[in-house]
């Protein structure tokens, strides 16, 4: 995955699961062809293999589970979601978060499969925390901006700068940033703070015009 990036969670919005996940998901497709500009997407279990048919950019899950093949009822399997069609996947996000063994499993179990690991964290130190065991990228996301209408960049840039100079004391792993994120404007302060790119939702999956609002924001990623 091209730095930088901006990943788009899909979670669970009705507007983006099963049929509108691939539809969706091709928008953000045409962004990133039209732009230039490096884009993914993460979705539900259930529709990686439809959603990575699709269309070109990355898929990844929004989680694995530190399992291998056997009587795991329930879980979600890393060569499953690798079969699918998935490049990598989220972990520990402030919605599913996990202790940090479980953590290190999912990044080992990823990293024997071949699929990247973006590990969220929602303070500067958890960031450094979890950069100890070697993901690929480190995503910080303060919870109580998740879904809101202000920024991290905004509310709380000194989360961003922090966590990229603690990650940056640790190992040379990129640093992404999340929460609240909705405009061009908001993207272009989180590059300036250090991030390599963002991870948003609801900007996406809410809007009313979700090619037109990524547009925006694929242009201020420089």
């Amino acid at each position: 995955m091209k730095l930088p990036i901006i990943i788009v969670n899909f979670k669970t919005y009705e507007t983006a699961i099963g049929k509108e996940a691939v539809k969706l998901a091709k928008l953000c497709d045409e962004v990133a062809s039209e732009t230039g500009k490096s884009i993914a997407v993460a979705v539900q279990a259930a529709d990686i293999k439809a959603v990575a048919d699709a269309v070109s950019i990355p898929v990844l899950a929004q989680h694995i589970d530190a399992v291998g093949f056997g009587s795991n009822t329930g879980h979600i399997l890393p060569e499953a979601v690798k079969e699918a069609g998935a490049v990598g996947t989220l972990l520990n996000h402030s919605e599913h978060q996990l202790h940090i063994k479980m953590i290190a499993g999912g990044i080992d179990r990823a990293r024997q499969v071949g699929l990247k690991t973006i590990v969220c964290a929602n303070t500067a130190d958890k960031a450094a925390e979890v950069a100890e065991l070697d993901p690929d990228m480190v995503a910080v996301e303060p919870p109580e901006l998740i879904g809101g209408d202000i920024s991290v960049s905004t509310a709380k840039p000194e989360i961003i700068k922090n966590t990229v100079e603690k990650v940056e004391q640790v190992a040379d792993i990129p640093v992404l940033c999340g929460a609240g994120v909705k405009t061009g404007d908001d993207i272009k302060k989180s590059i300036e703070l250090g991030a390599k790119g963002v991870l948003l939702a609801s900007g996406i999956t809410k809007a009313e015009e979700p090619k037109k609002v990524l547009l925006d924001m694929a242009k201020s990623l420089e």
